[in-house]
C-alpha cells in the first residue's frame, strides 16, 4: 500500500518520521524549517524597504575645507560647521592629494577651503586647478582668519558675493603668535637665541625675550587701537587656562572697552594665537 503525504507542519519532525516509518517505507523526505523560511522573507522584506527610504545624501550649496591643528581648534571649526578638516600647520604642510581627498568626499556646488597657513595656499590652489569641482581658494594665513572665514559665509549669498566677503573680512584680522626659537638666528634684523620666546604680529617679529607673559603683553599692545573690539585667545597644549586668565585680566584692565574670547587650541608649537578685529 502507497500512502501519499504531501505537507506537514509539525515543531517535531522526528516524532513525525518515527510513526510514519511504522506504516511503511519512507521516500522523497524534505524537511524545512518553517522559522528561518519566516524570518529570511522579514529581513527580505525589510531590507527592501531599507533601500526604498534609505535618504539619499543631497548636494549641497556650501561647503568648507579648513586646514588645523590641535584638538582645541579642531572642535572649534566642527562646532561652527565645518565639513572636513586636514590636520596641518606650520611644521606639517598637507600636500595637494591631501586637500583633493577631503574635496572630494565632500557633496557640494561650491567648496570653500580654508589653508590657514601661508605655505599651505599654493597646495589649495593646485588642488584647484585639478580638480573638477567647483573650488575656491581663501587665502587665510592663520587661524584667526580661517575662523573669520567661516563665520562669513552666508548661505544666502552666491559663491561670487561669498569669495569677496570673506577676502574682505580676514583682511581685518590681526594675528599674534607667541612661539620660541628652535635656534639662534636672525629674523627681521633681529637677534634671537635658542629658545627666546617670540612675539609675532602679521608675520613680523615685534618682540623676543625670555619672559612669556612679557612678550605676550608687549604682543597685545601692538595689536590694539583704538577701532579694536574683539580679542581671542587660542592658548596652545603647553599653556594652562590659568595662564592665559591672567592674559585676560591684562587686557580687561588696559582695554576695558574689549570683548574678550578664551579658547582652548591645544596647538603645538604656539603657546598663544591671537586675533585681534
Amino acid at each position: 500500500m502507497i500512502i501519499l503525504i504531501q505537507v506537514i507542519f509539525t515543531n517535531e519532525p522526528g516524532t513525525v518520521l518515527n510513526y510514519a516509518m511504522q506504516l511503511g517505507e519512507l521516500s522523497k523526505i524534505k524537511i524545512d524549517n518553517m522559522r528561518e523560511q519566516h524570518r529570511s522573507i522579514i529581513d527580505e522584506e525589510a531590507s527592501e524597504v531599507s533601500n526604498e527610504f534609505r535618504p539619499v545624501e543631497i548636494e549641497k550649496e556650501y561647503a568648507i575645507v579648513t586646514v588645523a591643528m590641535g584638538d582645541g581648534i579642531t572642535r572649534i571649526f566642527k562646532d561652527l560647521g565645518v565639513d572636513a578638516i586636514i590636520e596641518g600647520g606650520q611644521t606639517m604642510n598637507p600636500s595637494t592629494q591631501d586637500i583633493l581627498e577631503a574635496v572630494n568626499s565632500i557633496n557640494a556646488k561650491n567648496i570653500f577651503i580654508l589653508p590657514n597657513n601661508g605655505n599651505i595656499i599654493m597646495a589649495a590652489k593646485q588642488a584647484k586647478d585639478i580638480s573638477d569641482k567647483n573650488l575656491v581658494v581663501i587665502p587665510t594665513k592663520s587661524i584667526p582668519q580661517g575662523v573669520t572665514a567661516v563665520i562669513t559665509l552666508n548661505p544666502d549669498l552666491g559663491s561670487d558675493e561669498n569669495e569677496e566677503a570673506m577676502n574682505k573680512a580676514i583682511s581685518k584680522v590681526k594675528t599674534g603668535q607667541v612661539t620660541y626659537a628652535v635656534r639662534d638666528t636672525m629674523f627681521n634684523d633681529v637677534e634671537i637665541k635658542e629658545g627666546n620666546i617670540l612675539g609675532i604680529l602679521n608675520g613680523k617679529l615685534i618682540k623676543a625675550s625670555e619672559d612669556l607673559n612679557k612678550v605676550v603683553k608687549e604682543l597685545i599692545d601692538n595689536m590694539m587701537d583704538d577701532s579694536s573690539e574683539l580679542v581671542t585667545i587660542f592658548y596652545g597644549n603647553e599653556i594652562s587656562e590659568e595662564d592665559t586668565l591672567e592674559i585676560q585680566d591684562y587686557i580687561s584692565e588696559k582695554y576695558p572697552d574689549s570683548d574678550i574670547s578664551i579658547n582652548y587650541g591645544g596647538q603645538p608649537l604656539y603657546y598663544y594665537i591671537i586675533s585681534v578685529e
